[in-house]
């Protein structure tokens, strides 16, 4: 089974390709397990990390329709869509996150119904295609309002793969995430990127600091299960989409008050007070349009499964990168 994962070098993309490596196997489109023979590992820059015969590491343009000619033959079984320019990047430099976000995935979809090969196709959402006046826990049927650049090209790809499935050019899911927090690492330009920074700096004896106002409500889940409900959304079988091919995560319901609360609780008064409350109004307008609670009941129904305590995602993220205190 060859399967291409793009947005390879990043977070989630390295951690999904060690997950598959150690996996072993997918299911094809007839429901049969494959041994997984080759990963094609695709971004701009070149993935660190990993060690296998089995990856084959692709740097280059995904924007580029020669890349993707290349990239994307009738031998590809399985395609995760991870790349992304993000949020708050997308919103500065609309053309750049036209280019990445909609255009790209448009041209992959393209090259696949040429192709006529039907792969099975996972690519990332984001709650950010909501906005406007939002119930307190949004609904699977809720009416998609982007109040985002980023927002609109996410809901204009789940569109376009929607009706790229429903024509049966591909086999494709789009699973509409929360927050992936903790990241490791140094902070983004995601308008989110704030979530993990209040955890991860200040364990690390840095300060952090907080954009928003405490009482907002994030929609997170941790890295660790993000992999789990990626690889689960792949396996199931395509006669079980009963309800659509995009699909609202569950997720943790959470205020940034009870975030920091819990980092207290785990890691003491001091680290806790590494926190600087200071409000930025472009974050905080991006990131109050988006829903902080989700029924996900169509997702629950398949098998998608939640993180149910911070403290303990917290304590993931400190097994997993032990705070560096000098």
């Amino acid at each position: 089974m060859k399967i291409l994962v793009t947005g390879a070098a990043g977070f989630l993309g390295l951690r999904l390709i060690e997950a598959l490596l150690q996996r072993g196997s997918l299911s094809n489109r007839a429901g049969n397990a494959q041994p997984i023979t080759r990963i094609v590992a695709f971004d701009r820059v070149p993935l660190s990390g990993i060690d296998d015969p089995r990856v084959e590491v692709v740097c280059g343009d995904i924007a580029d329709p020669e890349v993707l000619n290349n990239l994307i033959d009738a031998q590809t079984d399985s395609i995760f869509h991870l790349a992304a320019v993000v949020s708050s990047q997308a919103e500065q430099d609309f053309e750049l996150g036209m280019r990445i976000n909609f255009t790209a995935t448009q041209n992959m979809l393209e090259r696949i119904r040429i192709i006529g090969s039907c792969p099975k196709w996972v690519m990332t959402s984001s709650v950010a295609v909501f906005g406007g006046q939002l119930p307190e826990q949004v609904e699977d049927q809720q009416v998609w309002a982007p109040q985002s650049s980023y927002g609109t090209q996410k809901a204009m790809n789940d569109l376009l793969l929607a009706d790229y499935s429903r024509r049966g050019f591909v086999d494709g899911r789009s699973l509409r995430m929360p927050t992936i927090v903790v990241r490791p690492g140094k902070p983004n330009m995601a308008a989110s990127s704030f979530a993990s920074g209040i955890i991860r700096e200040p364990l690390n004896g840095e300060p952090s600091v907080c954009p928003v106002p405490v009482e907002t409500r994030l929609w997170l889940m941790s890295p660790a299960q993000a992999i789990s409900n990626l690889i689960k959304g792949h396996e199931l079988p395509a006669e079980r989409l009963k309800q659509g091919r995009v699909i609202n995560m569950p997720g943790l319901s959470i205020t940034v008050e009870q975030m920091i609360d819990a980092l207290r609780r785990t890691a003491g008064d001091e680290v806790a007070g590494r926190i600087r409350l200071e409000r930025n109004p472009a974050i905080e307008r991006i990131v109050g349009s988006w829903p902080g609670s989700f029924c996900a009941t169509y997702a629950k129904s398949l098998g998608f499964t939640a993180d149910h305590d911070f403290a303990d995602v917290i304590g993931q993220f400190m097994a997993e990168y032990p705070p560096q205190v000098a």
